[in-house]
Order: C-alpha cells, then structure tokens, then sequence
C-alpha cells in the first residue's frame, strides 16, 4: 500500500488545499491500514490532471532527415513516408517511438492514442514495435493503439487481413482515412462494419483540405447513427468545416453533437499542409473547435506528428498546441483558454472514453504540477509541467530555472 499526501496545492483557485492519494488514487481520507505516508509540498503550484494526446504518429516519426521536402502538399507527405516506411524495422520503430513518448512524457501527457499505419508495405511491423512500446513505457503513460489503412483499404488488397490481424492481438481503436482511397465511401462503410464486428472506437482522417465540397463527413454521421456508434467516432483534421458558411456549418455542428461524432484538430499539421495555394488572404484553415464545442460536439487538440514531412518540426508539448491554436483562432479569454486547456485534459479524456479521469477522490492520480498561478495561464505562457505523476507515482521533475543576477559589485 502507498500513501502520498500533497499539501499547498491549488486546483485553479486563490486558496490552496490538501489531496491525499492511496494505491494510485485519489481519496477523501486514508484507509485504517497504518502504511508509510511521503508528504509533498508543493507550495501553492497548480495541480491539472494528465494531458491527453488524442491522436499521434508514433510509427513514422522522427524521419525527416530520410524524406526530401519540396512542395509540403498532403500528397508529398503521403509519398515520402511511404518511400521512407520501406525500410522501417521494428528496432526503428521502437526507437523513434520512444524518443517522442518520453518527450511527451515530459511535458505532462498520461494517456495517449496512437495511431500505426498497417499495409501489406509494412505488415505488423510498426503495429508489434509500438506494442512494445505499449507495455514498456505503462509506468508512466496509458498508451491506445489504433490501426489504420493509410495507403487506402478497398483498393490495397491484403490490407483488411492485417488490420484484423492486429485486432485479434490486441489493437484498441480501428482507424481509417477515406481519402486515400479509390471509393472512400466503401472504405467508411467497410471499416463500420469491422468496428461492430469487432467491438472497436473509430478513429478517421477525414475531409482534409480546405475544398468544401465532396465532404464526406455527412456519410460518417449517417454510418454512426445507423450503427449506433454514437460516442465511439472521431474525426481528426476535418479542416473542410474551416471552408463552410455559417448556416452549413451550423447544420453540421447540430448532427455531429446529434450523432455522437467527436472531432480533433491538429494545429501544427492543419496549419503546416493547408492552403499553399494561396497567394494572399491564406485561410488558418483549422476545425472550428469553439463553434463545435459551443454546439455540444466532444473536442480535442493533439499534435499528430513530429518530425516527419506531415509536420517537420515539434516537441510533444500539448501545452504548446493548445497555444498555438489558441492564438490563431484568436482565443483570448480567460473562457476560451481555459477550453483551450479542456481540449488537452477533460475533453480529450471524454472523448477516449477514459475512466475515472480528473482530480476528485476515486479518480487515477495521473497529473501534472505547474508553476502558473491559473489553467488560463499555462496555455497563455505554455508553462512547462515542473512534475508528473502516474498512478501516484512521480514518473518526471524539472527543476524550475533560476536568475543569476549579479550581485553589489556587478559579478
């Protein structure tokens, strides 16, 4: 039995207080058992349940030096990862994974999605590695393994057979990405089939780019209610709702909120892929995760990719996401921030159906300390997590930097 008692810690408020952790949980008041207590002081720091990475590449990251990097299209990135995954092994994989779950670690996240792209190309491969992953880094993260198609399901024969391979091993969530494929409505209908066959969350990259028409998010609505599903659906990207006029889009958000379908967006590589063509007047080109969130649709922010020719360049910081979003969807409020943090934290957690998520006492102790005097002001000054735990245990700590003014005589 362990017992973790934190005192002078704030949850967002002025005033500060006590929680009390025993066996990895949260707890009113310790049980009768006379076991050792460790107590921490954390001398009026912030206290926010562990982030939440909703939707991260851990197979193809950290590939950058093996890619050529010319136009920066979706079409580009598709291309050269493929090149570059013909040479993937398992041992690559493991490594590269590693290298940005620790760095995710890090910077406060405990639970994550990632997504493995399974294709005859690379077979299990990436699939087996971040399994390995899975279990070997559990101490301090809570890691979900969704499996998708993404050189295209009904036109890459062999495909299904692998993704229902990885299935029965153990894959959490079944993915998908209609646009790479020949018919990407048979490819929506075709993968609710295999979620209700085999009692799986649907995951999809949909509508991405910044053409409003030929949206296929209309048929993932229709497939959801008519599987009822609700609940167990995201989209990720869906930066076509950037495109719409108010009134369809206002449509969109009621039968999304009506359908149970959640949606992600990914800043760095929306941001990073959309609107090249553009000259002048260039679109942010970002789902509208206010408008959705205000119509009652589950939201999340998450990285997606690092250091690959989706998204050259990142640090695993959810913090910084929420930023950057916050800022370029000119979100400013102490309101709109602190959804901003809601879409890295509880809404994030929501959506992957996490249980006993948060602070109160039954709940996981997965969290992270800040030094920042609210949740408004990580996201606003991207304040690094000084430390983290997992099940009540410390997994990080960062020691706090420090000014070395000089003294009287100038030294």
């Amino acid at each position: 039995m362990s017992r973790l008692r934190l005192i002078n810690a704030r949850l967002d408020a002025s005033s500060t207080t006590e929680l009390l952790i025993e066996n990895g949980r949260f707890t009113r008041t310790f049980g009768p058992a006379h076991a050792p207590c460790e107590t921490l002081d954390l001398e009026g720091r912030l206290v926010l349940p562990g982030l939440v990475e909703t939707h991260i590449h851990l197979d193809k990251a950290c590939i950058m030096e093996r890619c050529q990097l010319c136009e920066g299209t979706l079409a580009e990135a598709v291309a050269q990862t493929r090149l570059a995954k013909a040479s993937f092994t398992a041992s690559d994989v493991y490594e590269r994974g590693a290298r940005v779950l620790e760095k995710a670690i890090l910077q406060g996240t405990t639970h994550m999605r990632t997504h493995v792209e399974i294709d005859p190309q690379i077979g299990l491969t990436g699939f087996n590695a971040v399994r390995r992953l899975q279990a070997d880094y559990a101490w301090a993260v809570t890691l979900e393994i969704c499996v998708f198609p993404q050189e295209g399901l009904l036109n890459n024969p062999g495909t299904e057979t692998l993704l229902c391979a990885a299935l029965e091993l153990g894959a959490d969530v079944l993915g998908g990405c209609p646009y790479t494929d020949d018919d990407p409505v048979g490819q929506i209908h075709r993968l609710f089939e295999l979620a209700t066959l085999h009692d799986r969350d649907l995951d999809f990259h949909l509508d991405f780019d910044l053409n409003p028409e030929q949206m296929m998010i209309d048929e993932v609505i229709a497939c959801t209610n008519r599987h009822g599903w609700a609940h167990r659906v995201t989209v990720g990207h869906v930066t076509k709702l950037s495109a719409l006029p108010w009134d369809r889009l206002a449509r969109t958000v009621s039968a999304l909120a009506e359908a149970g379908v959640n949606v992600t967006c990914l800043p760095s590589t929306d941001l990073f892929l959309t609107g090249r063509e553009h000259f002048h007047d260039i679109p942010r080109g970002l789902a509208p995760l206010a408008r959705l969130h205000e119509g009652g649709v589950t939201c999340s922010l998450s990285t997606n990719n690092i250091g690959n020719p989706f998204t050259p360049y990142g640090d695993a910081s959810l913090v910084r996401q929420a930023n950057l979003f916050a800022n370029v969807s000119q979100l400013a409020t102490t309101r709109e921030l602190l959804n901003c943090l809601g879409w890295i934290t509880s809404e994030s957690a929501r959506l992957l159906r996490l249980p006993d998520y948060g602070l109160s006492p039954g709940c996981k102790a997965d969290f992270s300390v800040f030094d920042a005097p609210s949740g408004a002001a990580v996201i606003a000054e991207i304040s690094p997590p000084l430390m983290g735990f997992k099940g009540g245990r410390k997994t990080f700590e960062r020691a706090a930097p420090r000014l070395l003014k000089p003294d009287a005589t100038g030294r």
